[in-house]
């Protein structure tokens, strides 16, 4: 399987890269929609702002390429941070911006009253029953690495399959089908993280 890591401008698209290579995996980096929309596997990582990645991937002319991977042809997707949040409708950090509106859900601010943020570091995921099969060989509430403001809140408790707490619960990773999205770092988050990949690769062979 080519796995597919898609450039639009933002992201730690290496460490990514790196991961899923010392796995064994055939990856490239990529902003050509052609060849993306032509992918077997595709990753949409991301560290920054959400108007800012929308409006990127725009200016690649990459929506219609995404579209047909994954939206008509049904190629998996995982989302990783940014790339998780630009997956839903609307975000409070870019509220007139609409993002690729793939799973039902917006982006929320954590509340800065309670916590302090970034919210920076290592933090337990718990996995949901929907989960189970992305989290299969890790102990319940491993520890994987968060770096983000922001959070998804799904509209359906049905497409969330983690959850993690820094202040209240949030969604630390949703699924729809094909798509994934995780707001935690898998290619910073060692053991864990690469197998957290490992059982991505593996619920992507079933598209």
């Amino acid at each position: 399987m080519k796995i597919n890591i898609i450039d639009y401008g933002l992201g730690n698209l290496w460490s990514v890269k790196n991961a899923f290579e010392y796995l064994g995996h055939d990856v490239s980096i990529s902003s050509d929609p052609t060849e993306i929309s032509t992918s077997d596997c595709l990753v949409l990582p991301g560290v920054g702002n959400f108007g800012a990645g929308i409006r990127n991937i725009k200016a690649r002319n990459l929506i219609d390429a995404l579209d047909e991977a994954v939206i008509n042809r049904k190629r998996p997707l995982l989302g990783i941070c940014l790339g998780m949040q630009l997956l839903g409708r609307y975000s409070d950090e870019a509220s007139n911006v609409q993002g690729l509106n793939w799973i039902p859900g917006n982006v929320k601010k954590i509340n800065r009253i309670q916590v302090r943020l970034p919210h920076m570091g290592f933090n337990e995921v718990k996995p949901s029953a929907q989960g189970s099969e992305l989290f299969k060989g890790m102990e319940d509430g491993s520890d994987f690495y968060f770096v983000h403001s922001y959070y998804f809140q799904a509209d359906n408790d049905e497409n969330i399959i983690s959850t993690s707490s820094y202040g209240s619960v949030f969604a630390s990773g949703i699924q729809h089908g094909n798509i994934v999205g995780v707001q935690f770092h898998p290619e910073k988050s060692q053991s864990n993280g690469l197998q957290f990949l490992k059982n991505f690769i593996e619920f992507s062979s079933a598209f």
